[in-house]
């Protein structure tokens, strides 16, 4: 089949505004699809600033709490957006290569594996949540990050749908809807979160209701969306469903791979909070968890960027053009590092006035100092992360899963984390932070050198390396 006929319609397979955007001009693709899950994850990210401010206020062992199980939250999204991101993929690849019937079955079967795998999750990590936290060396904050935990471990199954849904309206180029559900969780988040945490008086364990309430409003819209009002490009039935082992394989190659890679960073977030605690105490702690929500509100833009990337690469290497998956990978990666030389600059000038949005009590006051040398020293590889993290997010769209897995462990259990520890040896707290930035501008480098030797790859093979969807 030939491109031409792909951008320009082809019987059963309409041409609804999301593929347009697919099939179309490549750096207006990542653009269009870029802007509105920015939008949407810089609100989620508001969230988790106004989330951590609330709970500061309840002092520096809250703070603690909430950050021995910050880990296991990245590990159950881990997974959750592991499965999304091969459904996704897979559903983008199909749509490149007009495969309508195929993208509506890639899409069925990631729903019910992502039924699947939450239910496995949920039982173990709640039963044994307390356990796990004593083991950490939680001590004196157990109590509170059992309690904090275990309302969010019962409610695993809100985490995974969310996380698939999302995933699969980007991959058919729907990113705007993606973003209205997104947002709507987020900002309920915030009205909810003094509420259940003061007003009702639950405290820290407040806060993870108040989150789970807000992910299964947003569940039920996105499950309107797909299963009621049924007018996503998508069709997705679970009616005499059966299982197809090539569809499966086809979803797992990139979100088995994809989800190791996100535990893997889980891991390494583990690795790291004991390394902190090790290098200094349960502060330690509030300090990585505390200052790593500024982290993630800095690289936000990225992440957003990187959603785009999956699906624009994928559609160009379902319809055999690859010139424009080059074109879209490198013009991400250009803005991205501009954007994030500039955010960069801002931390590094801000960050006293953003410590103080989380030290106001007395208590959780005595991090202060600590906390704005960790936002300075973590900016130094902002602009870095474009390169590693979008040639991972080229990898997921061609279906190289394990490409993007390799690149990953490299980065975080091989670089980041020893480094972290040697550095701590000799520079306490403040080496573990520069053992993280180090870790990561050498990872981000490596993996993009490997991007590039792939899609030269590709462009000199040409259609010899071309995608056939399994099936």
């Amino acid at each position: 089949m030939k491109k031409e006929e792909l951008q320009n319609g082809i019987p059963g397979f309409p041409k609804t505004e999301g593929v347009k955007t697919l099939l179309g001009d490549p750096k207006k693709a990542i653009i269009k699809l870029s802007l509105p899950m920015i939008v949407a994850m810089s609100v989620q990210t508001l969230y988790n600033f106004v989330d951590a401010i609330w709970v500061s206020g309840l002092g520096a062992d809250a703070l603690s709490a909430v950050g021995f199980f910050f880990p296991f939250l990245f590990m159950l999204t881990a997974v959750a957006t592991g499965l999304g991101v091969g459904g996704g993929s897979a559903v983008s690849r199909r749509i490149g290569a007009g495969d309508k019937k195929g993208a509506d079955t890639v899409a069925t079967h990631t729903i019910v594996l992502m039924i699947l795998m939450a239910m496995i999750f949920t039982l173990p990590f709640f039963v044994f949540a307390e356990d796990m936290f004593s083991l950490m060396g939680a001590e004196q904050v157990t109590h509170l990050a059992t309690s904090y935990a275990r309302v969010l471990f019962g409610g695993a199954i809100i985490i995974f749908f969310s996380n698939a849904a999302n995933a699969l309206l980007r991959g058919e180029g729907d990113a705007r809807r993606a973003m209205y559900a997104m947002m709507a969780g987020a900002v309920l988040n915030m009205v909810l979160d003094p509420i259940f945490i003061y007003t009702l008086g639950f405290g820290v364990a407040g806060a993870a209701w108040a989150t789970l309430l807000s992910m299964s409003v947003s569940s039920v819209i996105l499950c309107y969306w797909l299963f009621v009002k049924n007018d996503t490009y998508l069709s997705i039935t679970l009616r005499r469903f059966h299982f197809e082992g090539k569809v499966i394989r086809e979803i797992l190659k990139v979100g088995l791979p994809a989800s190791i890679t996100q535990l893997s960073m889980s891991f390494s977030m583990l690795i790291l909070n004991l390394i902190a605690v090790r290098a200094g105490g349960t502060d330690g702690v509030a300090i990585f968890s505390t200052g790593w929500r500024v982290v993630m509100f800095a690289t936000l833009p990225l992440l957003g960027i990187a959603t785009a990337v999956i699906s624009v690469t994928g559609a160009a290497y379902g319809a055999r053009d690859f010139k424009k998956l080059d074109t879209a990978y490198l013009y991400a990666i250009r803005i991205g590092f501009i954007i994030e030389i500039c955010i960069g600059v801002v931390t590094y000038i801000l960050a006293p006035q953003i410590t103080s949005l989380f030290t106001q009590s007395g208590d959780a006051a005595r991090i202060a100092d600590e906390l704005v040398i960790f936002m300075r020293t973590m900016c130094v590889y902002y602009a870095f992360t474009a390169f590693g993290m979008f040639s991972s997010g080229m990898f997921q769209g061609t279906g190289k899963g394990m490409n993007s897995l390799a690149a990953t462990v490299f980065r975080s259990i091989v670089l980041t984390t020893p480094l972290a520890y040697l550095f701590s040896l000799h520079m306490g707290l403040e080496g573990v932070w520069w053992g993280i930035v180090t870790g990561n501008i050498i990872g981000s480098i490596t993996v993009f050198l490997w991007g590039r030797m792939y899609v030269r790859h590709l462009l000199k093979t040409g259609a010899d390396a071309a995608y056939i969807p399994e099936g």
